[in-house]
């Protein structure tokens, strides 16, 4: 459905240059949900909008529902842009037209005369929730509204893909709630594809089927959202993972751990548990049969979507021996395992 092949983009030029995107490879089934993460100038919203060509790739090319987007010009570009709905951060809505009007002006730009606009705009705000104010202005609305609005108008030219670039960064986290389930019903129902552009792990864990993660114009990384969650491949997914899960040592404990680990130190380490793990006893039993205590420092339960993800950080206590058992007791079983690092042991 979306298909990006080695696609880099590049500002300026010489020693000005700006790499934006750098050989970027992402494929995009057809009927998904797909976030796009990353830290602010990563590229992320270069990204989205080389899709549809707002912006044109330096290099590499672009295809969605079939055609190569980097291919085309003029009319034929316009006419392929007609199936790719687009929201932003801030609604873009005309301020001196009606609710109604707003979401009928791409049909206008088509040509599409008045009976039509209107057989295609009334069911579009009764899907949307705002079939009660299409006479009103933008000014009437709250911040939900006016996205829901913008909603509407990006499903107007009937598109196959929806691309939302923060999309509900201005919103508060009940209406931001609320703009998700509608978007996952507009997938669910309208079978349209839905690339999204975010910085809130919460978004990406709501309603996304697979989560890419780019870093200075490069994808970095490309999982399910549920193996993303568990365990992430690289140090920048796990930092945005820990970040969100706001499960990190305490700060008087960071400040004492050492990399290497020796006879007088213990290990503290972060584990995550899934599928069966997340019911198994295994704490207590590594502290049965490696004779080790455990001091949980941090723990908490995690729903993604359907999978639950248990998360614990602890020491271990006791000899080095003991807790190098330990150790391999827990890398044995279905869990991750992350070394934070050593403390002295106060013995």
């Amino acid at each position: 459905m979306i298909e990006l092949s080695n696609v880099s983009k590049t500002y300026g030029s010489g020693a000005g240059a700006v790499n934006a995107l750098r050989d970027v490879d992402l494929h995009i089934p057809e009927g998904s949900i797909h976030g796009v993460i990353g830290l602010s100038g990563a590229g992320k919203s270069t990204l989205i909008r080389c899709v549809n060509l707002l912006e044109r790739p330096s290099t590499g090319s672009v295809t969605v529902n079939g055609q190569e987007m980097t291919r085309l010009g003029g009319q034929a570009l316009n006419r392929a842009r007609h199936r790719i709905g687009m929201i932003f951060q801030h609604f873009n809505l005309l301020t001196t037209r009606t609710v109604f009007d707003n979401v009928a002006l791409p049909l206008e730009l088509m040509g599409y005369k008045r009976t039509a606009i209107r057989h295609r705009v009334a069911p579009l705000l009764k899907l949307v929730g705002l079939d009660d104010k299409a006479g009103q202005f933008p000014a009437q609305l709250s911040g939900g509204q006016k996205q829901r609005v913008a909603i509407a108008r990006a499903l107007a030219s009937e598109p196959a893909v929806l691309l939302c670039d923060e999309a509900t960064s201005a919103l508060d986290p009940q209406t931001t709630g609320s703009i998700l389930e509608l978007l996952r019903d507009i997938n669910r129902d309208l079978g349209i594809t839905i690339l999204l552009i975010t910085h809130e792990m919460e978004v990406v864990k709501s309603i996304c089927h697979r989560v890419s993660l780019i870093s200075d114009g490069r994808l970095v990384e490309d999982a399910a959202v549920g193996d993303f969650f568990t365990a992430p491949e690289t140090q920048l997914g796990r930092e945005f993972l820990n970040d969100f899960l706001q499960l990190s040592p305490p700060r008087e404990l960071i400040s004492r751990l050492e990399e290497a680990p020796d006879e007088h130190t213990h290990p503290v380490v972060r584990l995550t548990f899934s599928g069966d793990a997340v019911s198994t006893p295994l704490i207590s039993r590594l502290a049965r049969e490696c004779s080790v205590d455990v001091s949980i420092l941090q723990a908490k339960v995690e729903s993604i979507q359907e999978r639950t993800l248990g998360l614990m950080i602890a020491e271990l206590l006791g000899t080095q021996a003991q807790t190098e058992q330990a150790m391999r007791y827990l890398e044995s079983h279905e869990l991750n395992v992350e070394v934070l690092g050593h403390v002295q042991r106060d013995d």
